[in-house]
């Protein structure tokens, strides 16, 4: 299964052999390969054609990471981490979760957009290089990074074939019948030269022929070279395209574009509408606005997952932009002002919707404008209670969507920010607790919740005595957790608030009963908040009863039953990308595979566990009660299977990625442990596990030692082992 998140090349690759030849080189000798090049030369393009062609060299997989959209150095981490799909909620810092997960693997790392960040993004790559032997990095922006090792290519205009090839494929996309003809070829080429042989300038001007000859386009663009007074040899043809884009436009559009560059990472129809209208552009006139800027190629089309989404190019974007501040400070501030109160305004929508059936859309809603979110935050520091409400109202997001550690982020910063005892404060001193402790940050977190329980009002005690709560229950210290809880419980009822956070209160005492063996107590509570979520169509706190009715269950000896309920825990939770529900999930599955009969898979699954751990905090909350299941789960498979085979089964399981370790608790295939191995590298490891030396299976094999030493390095690397020893362990493990 190839592993990656690479972009998807909707409107084909032209030319670039020789350019994609010499990628393919470097990055075969070298670890960091930059790509650097004017705008709209083709860098991004390349680097993805590139990886795309290299991406089975990689056993880990090919990872995208755009960063133009992101203004905040301090979230570079961050974007990588959501790239490779990896949460983590642990107080460790995004350096050090960068590394963790990097340090074994055989991976490539696209980083595209990095001219903004330069400082940064190579003080990163230097520290991720030498912290991972099998990681390679290959970046596209319009300078070096100047680390050490760095192999700079140049990225140049395409060659005159090329350019031709590209407008004819493009001027064929948009009028449906253009050919490059004998009769208009010499114009075609002129026109390609015209433009410096730049990618996105020929497919700009390739867009007016829908509506203008050949001929006629390269008029328009000498008038323009002239109107710029551009003359000379680096008369920026790419600008001069995008500026006679600009002309052909309307007034109307124009405007728009200019709205339209405040926007990062794309948006949405409604988005484009409230933060873009106003007397001059009123709201139904925005809809065909944008649709004839995608018709003009100034914007992007694209269909996700929660719909259409729209965005422009970097240099697109730049030149809107520019004409925005043309328009004055006033325009300026006022759109970025609507723009932080439109994105406020989801936050708060999307937190009031939660408790509901629109969880699964709320979640991706929420992925898809974080960096239009992150944006308006940063936007809003200024502001100080915009700042706290945005980082506070996002607690589902931070919480119930496994993003404890962005948030813990935002929310340090908004405390920071503004010390003032106000009501906004007051909750982000609640959220900012319970995002504390579930991430290992105990000192932290109590002093937030102490605050907010000394200062603020009724609604915000409420909250604050609820996760000391859960403090207490995290910490095994349930004669304190209980009354806790029920004073929390007592005092939502009492304000009439009924929301998730109310139900998790329920959810979390009836984990304490469940522990404590009153399991008819802790059935009755959870069959109270069933049925409220029920009713709303809520899911992921229902995903929590799931799991303590599942514990009971085990508990009362009804193992079928049990597995059925963390099973279904799992797949919501997994849906949601909560970490602390998926493994806890894991860790009872594994137990129940143990007790059926299954003692490698239930080994398998405590590995997986172990790995996602690693993301959550310290191990099962360094919490006897937590840890039960897995110290019994533990002592059942090893002896049953043996120390050797349990620890083999046991490293199988920390080499699975989430989604392979959900897949494997839930009776999915198990991926080989070969498979990670090339055909050679297996005949290594089976040589390795028979005793033979590196120069015995040099001899056997027909090989140097030289590249024998490699393979064995590499199988080491692969499988997280240190010693050969491990090696030959894990080989006898397999089934024959």
């Amino acid at each position: 299964m190839e592993r990656g998140n690479l972009p998807v090349d909707v409107t084909g690759f032209v030319g670039r052999r020789a350019e994609l030849k010499e990628v393919r080189r470097l990055l075969r000798r070298a670890r960091l390969v930059t790509l650097t090049g004017v705008a709209g030369v083709g860098k991004t393009r390349l680097a993805m054609r590139a990886a795309h062609s290299a991406r089975r060299a990689f056993d880990d997989g090919v990872f995208f990471v755009d960063l133009s959209g992101l203004h905040d150095p301090g979230l570079i981490e961050a974007a990588i981490a959501d790239a490779l799909r990896l949460t983590d909620q642990t107080a460790r810092t995004d350096e050090e979760v960068l590394t963790a997960h990097l340090a074994d693997k055989r991976l490539l790392l696209v980083l595209d957009g990095t001219e903004h960040l330069v400082e940064r993004c190579a003080q990163l790559v230097e520290l991720l290089l030498k912290s991972s032997r099998g990681l390679k990095i290959l970046v596209a922006g319009r300078q070096a990074l100047e680390v050490e090792g760095e192999h700079l290519l140049p990225v140049p205009s395409l060659t005159l074939s090329d350019a031709v090839a590209l407008l004819a494929d493009r001027a064929r996309a948009a009028t449906g019948c253009f050919a490059v003809t004998a009769e208009n070829e010499a114009l075609v080429r002129k026109l390609c030269l015209r433009l410096d042989l730049i990618p996105l300038a020929i497919e700009l001007a390739a867009v007016r022929l829908r509506a203008l000859s050949v001929e006629e386009v390269v008029e328009g663009l000498d008038h323009r070279f002239k109107l710029l007074d551009l003359g000379g040899p680096r008369h920026q043809p790419l600008r001069a395209a995008i500026g006679w884009s600009h002309e052909l436009c309307t007034p109307d559009e124009r405007l728009l574009w200019a709205r339209l560059s405040v926007f990062s990472g794309g948006f949405g129809l409604v988005a484009a509408e409230s933060v873009c209208s106003d007397e001059r552009l009123p709201r139904p006139a925005i809809a065909d606005l944008v649709g004839t800027l995608v018709d003009k190629s100034i914007l992007i089309r694209e269909e996700s997952e929660g719909g259409v989404r729209y965005s422009l190019i970097d240099s697109v974007r730049e030149y809107g932009a520019e004409w925005l501040g043309r328009l004055g400070a006033a325009e300026t501030d006022a759109l970025r002002a609507r723009h932080t109160d439109f994105y406020l305004r989801l936050a708060r929508a999307n937190e009031a919707d939660w408790f509901g059936p629109r969880q699964q859309a709320i979640f991706s809603s929420t992925r898809a404008e974080l960096g239009n979110l992150r944006a308006a935050f940063e936007r809003s520091l200024d502001a100080h209670e915009q700042a706290l409400d945005m980082a506070a109202t996002l607690w589902f997001y931070w919480v119930g969507c496994g993003q404890l550690r962005e948030g813990r982020h935002w929310l340090g910063r908004a405390l920071s920010a503004a010390p003032e005892p106000t009501s906004a404060r007051m909750k982000a001193l609640w959220v900012a607790g319970y995002v504390c402790v579930l991430i290992g940050e105990s000192d932290s977190g109590m002093r937030f919740l102490e605050e907010c329980r000394d200062h603020g009002d009724q609604r915000a005690v409420a909250y604050a005595v609820h996760r000391l709560g859960c403090a207490a229950l995290i910490a095994d210290d349930h004669d304190h957790a209980v009354p806790l809880f029920t004073e929390a419980v007592e005092r939502y009822a009492k304000l009439g608030v009924l929301e998730c956070n109310v139900l998790m209160a329920c959810v979390e005492l009836a984990i304490v009963l469940a522990f404590r063996g009153e399991l008819d107590s802790c059935a009755e509570l959870c069959g109270q908040v069933r049925d409220r979520c029920e009713r709303v169509g809520e899911q992921w706190v229902l995903s929590y009863v799931d799991y303590v009715e599942a514990y009971a269950a085990w508990a009362k000896g009804a193992r079928g039953r049990a597995l059925s309920l963390a099973l279904r825990s799992l797949r919501v939770s997994h849906r949601f990308h909560d970490l602390v529900g998926i493994v806890l999930a894991v860790e009872l599955v594994a137990l129940l595979r143990a007790e059926a009969g299954e003692p490698e898979v239930a080994a398998v699954l405590q590995g997986a566990a172990g790995a996602i751990w690693r993301s959550v905090g310290p191990l099962l909350f360094d919490s006897r009660h937590f840890n039960r299941p897995h110290l019994i789960c533990a002592e059942q498979a090893e002896r049953e299977l043996g120390g050797r085979v349990y620890a083999a089964a046991y490293a199988r399981g920390r080499r699975l990625g989430l989604d392979e370790a959900v897949s494997a608790a839930a009776g999915g295939r198990e991926p080989r442990a070969e498979l990670p191995l090339t055909r050679r590298e297996w005949e290594v490891a089976q040589l390795v596990a028979e005793g033979l030396s590196n120069r015995e299976m040099a001899e056997q094999l027909v090989l140097s030692k030289r590249t024998v030493d490699a393979h064995v390095e590499h199988i080491l690397d692969k499988l997280g082992f240190s010693s050969r020893a491990q090696i030959a362990a894990w080989v006898a493990s397999l089934p024959s």
